[in-house]
């Protein structure tokens, strides 16, 4: 599945016009009945599953085999049933969890992206967590979100179409959260049954109201129970840096330390996902190929509705064993690359929302570490701060005070710090 752009090459030339990949993992939602079934034959898949399940404390050989539509949507066994899936398949795919042999600013072999409960598969696959740091903290997680739940009755609805800001305006003025920013005309409102009921009946112009079968309104402040939860625990946890550019639903903005995605993994449980800055990013990096592990479809579909006419790209989404050779030439074409091709010169900051911006007074050739604050963006919700996402020097700024930026603009260019 091919995209063909007319409008130049990639903004951000980091990696000098060379294959760019993208995984992506999805999250709660993609599950389907009967979903391990065709990977059983795969050696080793039954005992990692019953291996994961036992980290897990759920039967998860048996939910993604027998369990009916109702079974799986438990939260509690869904999450890290599909996050042990999504992980069982990277590693048929050629060892992509767990520690690589990259320096943070030189492995750009892969960027990763995860979708809500998706993004612990992807500190796994960044090589952040061990895979069973990652299913571990994944079953707390499915299990606090459950508790929290079960104390209010709350739920979630999709909204397709319609203008944006006034698709937004609407949610909130029914009481409810902007959940999921999905990308592609998709926004997920979270909130009161009594909310959700409202907007279904008076939907904003040229939209579609779509209630989702699910627990409660995820990422909201309705899950603050379990954000406390995780709080406690993952202090626990010893992080590694990431190993591969690991970009974060919060705002689309790579994470540079493990510490900052464990924070990550622990906030988002009550803030919205910001998927389509994820895509802003990947898009601005000039990403050439996407891979979706299993249980795959919905993000491959969000990224080519997103992209449609902006790239050449192709979007494979891995529905089955079948798909695997495909999947292993396409990590196999980014990897062939000279190592001379693999070292960025200098790499884009891009903003991650829309708004008026008002860059810090940073002289260019100044020295930043990493996290340097460097610009606050005013939107018509809120304001965002703009870091540096790695050290390196300040090259040159791209916007001046008071200019109007979108999500994915470029901000600034930086020196990484090897090169500077």
């Amino acid at each position: 599945m091919f995209f063909v752009a007319d409008d130049g090459p990639p903004a951000d030339p980091d990696w000098h016009g060379g294959h760019v990949l993208a995984v992506l993992a999805p999250g709660q939602g993609a599950q389907k009945p009967g979903m391990l079934t065709d990977w059983l034959d795969l050696p080793g898949a039954e005992s990692f599953f019953r291996w994961a399940g036992a980290i897990a404390d759920a039967d998860l050989l048996t939910l993604g085999t027998t369990g009916d539509a109702e079974a799986i949507k438990d939260t509690a066994v869904t999450q890290p049933l599909v996050v042990a899936m999504s992980l069982f398949v990277a590693r048929e795919l050629g060892g992509l969890p767990g520690p690589v042999a990259h320096t943070p600013q030189t492995g750009r072999d892969v960027v990763i992206a995860g979708h809500s409960v998706g993004e612990l598969t992807a500190a796994a696959l960044a090589g952040v967590l061990s895979v069973e740091a990652a299913i571990a903290l994944t079953a707390v997680r499915g299990r606090a979100m459950a508790r929290a739940c079960a104390q209010t009755p709350t739920g979630m609805s999709a909204v397709l179409g319609g203008d944006p800001a006034e698709v937004l305006a609407a949610i909130e003025g029914h009481g409810l959260t902007p959940a999921n920013v999905n990308g592609a005309g998709q926004v997920v409102a979270a909130g009161s049954l009594d909310g959700l009921a409202a907007l279904k009946a008076d939907p904003p112009a040229k939209a579609r109201v779509m209630p989702l079968s699910v627990a409660g309104a995820f990422h909201t402040d309705y899950m603050a129970s379990a954000r406390e939860e995780l709080e406690g625990l993952v202090g626990g946890l010893r992080p590694a840096q990431p190993s591969r550019l690991l970009v974060s639903n919060k705002d689309g903005s790579a994470v540079e330390t493990g510490a900052g995605v464990l924070d990550r993994l622990v906030s988002q449980v009550t803030s919205p996902v910001r998927f389509d800055a994820c895509l802003d990013t990947l898009r601005g990096l000039g990403v050439t190929a996407v891979i979706e592990l299993p249980p795959a479809g919905a993000l491959a579909g969000l990224a080519k509705r997103d992209w449609k006419g902006r790239h050449d790209v192709e979007v494979l989404a891995i529905s089955g064993p079948a798909d695997l050779d495909r999947a292993r030439e396409l990590i196999a074409a980014e990897r062939g690359r000279p190592e001379a091709e693999q070292a960025p010169d200098w790499r884009m900051v891009v903003s991650p929302a829309r708004g008026s911006i008002s860059p810090h007074p940073i002289a260019e050739g100044t020295r930043l570490a990493a996290g340097t604050p460097l610009a606050s963006i005013a939107g018509r919700r809120e304001t965002v701060e703009v870091a540096a996402g790695y050290a390196g020097v300040l090259a040159e700024w791209l916007v001046a005070e008071g200019d109007l930026v979108d999500a994915g603009d470029p901000l600034a260019r930086l020196y990484p710090e090897e090169s500077a």
